[in-house]
């Protein structure tokens, strides 16, 4: 266990899972480049963030409390790639002595990222007001489930709990099913990191035009419903309905759906455009002619029938040879194992590493993502190279 002030988490050197993947220190500078980012220790969303950060070449220091008790996912964090990109720095914000010791950081830092509970950081002593006050060019980033205010604000949560209020949950699932639970990547990662990451990063280019630094408040509620505004346009025009498993885009349509093939694998279609829908059916061996009306949403379980028929008829792999690329929209139906493996992938490089892992993304032409190395540097050398004084930086770590 490490004592407070000392560096923790993986040793410098480690590269751990992203061994021979190119990192943005190995001479390539990601757009983010000297952007300077502290990160208080969290799971899920907040991590997620500063990971994208870190593989556009941002500066992230990651301060973390003393171990106590397990983690939530028992993974060393030198064998997890989110964890990828930091420097790290054991602190205990309970502690008046070590608090001081990270506000003496922030005056050094473009941006804090944290994803604790609202009112948790007030009740540790390094609120927004405290943090500001410290470095009034801070872009503070606060990632909750339910947002810094309203009647839940602190409870607790995950990421269903969050979508179930949206509409989103109700929305997910087949026909007279549950509803179902998208893993965890609507709410936390889609609704929650991303809107943090964007919020951050606007934040920021408002600083650097000028302006003073403020609060991001990017709860998961607000992100995810969000992401539900084309189904809501669709619901308040008549074109969605609350019964899951009957509209365009939730497996309803027939024409936008999964199929069991003769192997007892799937594929998916998604041919909703008339050229794509004939180019389908005729792929398919079928006369568009003879079939009900594409559009009669009374005639959608006969054109179920139909499909499924005809997709039992070959396997999984066997409607891939037949279809890949072709105007039909069909594509096979990959599990985790399968998918590091697809031709189209390993063309792109869409996942990396010994132990296949997704890539960084989006991709830039000028200023490369990429993963970032496993570790950044060690917490003084990095404290110093953002402007602190040699003594004040060993001060900091070491106590």
């Amino acid at each position: 266990m490490a004592a407070p002030g000392q560096v923790s988490g993986p040793k410098r050197g480690v590269r751990g899972p992203t061994d021979g993947v190119r990192g943005p220190t190995d001479g390539v500078r990601g757009p983010l480049d000297g952007v300077r980012v502290v990160e208080l220790a969290a799971v899920g969303p907040a991590p997620f963030c500063a990971m994208l950060l870190a593989d556009m070449g941002a500066d992230v220091l990651r301060v973390a409390p003393p171990p106590h008790g397990p983690p939530l996912f028992p993974v060393p964090a030198e064998e997890d790639p989110i964890w990828r990109g930091r420097s790290w720095l054991t602190l205990d914000l309970k502690d008046p002595a070590q608090r001081a010791r990270f506000l003496e950081i922030l005056p050094h830092a473009d941006v804090l990222i944290e994803g604790f509970r609202a009112g948790v950081l007030e009740r540790l002593g390094v609120g927004p007001d405290t943090c500001l006050a410290a470095n009034p060019r801070l872009v503070i980033g606060r990632m909750t489930g339910w947002g810094q205010s309203g009647p839940l604000a602190r409870a607790p949560g995950h990421d269903p709990n969050y979508l179930a209020i949206t509409g989103a949950l109700h929305a997910i699932g087949g026909a007279g099913q549950p509803p179902c639970p998208p893993l965890n990547l609507v709410a936390d990662m889609g609704g929650g990191a991303l809107y943090l990451a964007m919020g951050v990063l606007a934040a920021l280019l408002h600083v650097r035009a000028g302006g003073c630094g403020q609060i991001v408040d990017a709860a998961m509620v607000d992100g995810a419903t969000s992401l539900m505004s084309m189904i809501y346009m669709l619901r308040n025009h008549g074109l969605w309905t609350d019964e899951r498993g009957s509209n365009l885009l939730d497996g309803g349509c027939p024409y936008g759906s999964t199929y069991k093939t003769a192997d007892g694998r799937y594929v998916v279609v998604c041919a909703l455009e008339p050229p794509f829908y004939r180019a389908f059916v005729r792929a398919l061996g079928l006369d568009e002619a003879a079939l009900p009306p594409r559009d009669d949403r009374a005639s959608w379980p006969r054109l179920r029938e139909t499909f499924a028929a005809v997709f039992r008829t070959k396997t999984r792999d066997e409607w891939t040879r037949l279809l890949e690329g072709s105007d039909a929209c069909v594509t096979p139906v990959l599990s985790m194992s399968e998918a590091p493996h697809h031709h189209h992938n390993t063309a792109r490089g869409v996942f990396v590493g010994k132990k296949p892992f997704p890539a960084a993304a989006p991709r830039f032409s000028a200023t490369p993502t990429a993963h970032a190395p496993a570790t950044g540097p060690e917490a003084t050398a990095l404290l110093q190279a953002w402007g602190m004084r040699a003594e004040d930086a060993r001060a900091v770590v070491g106590g």
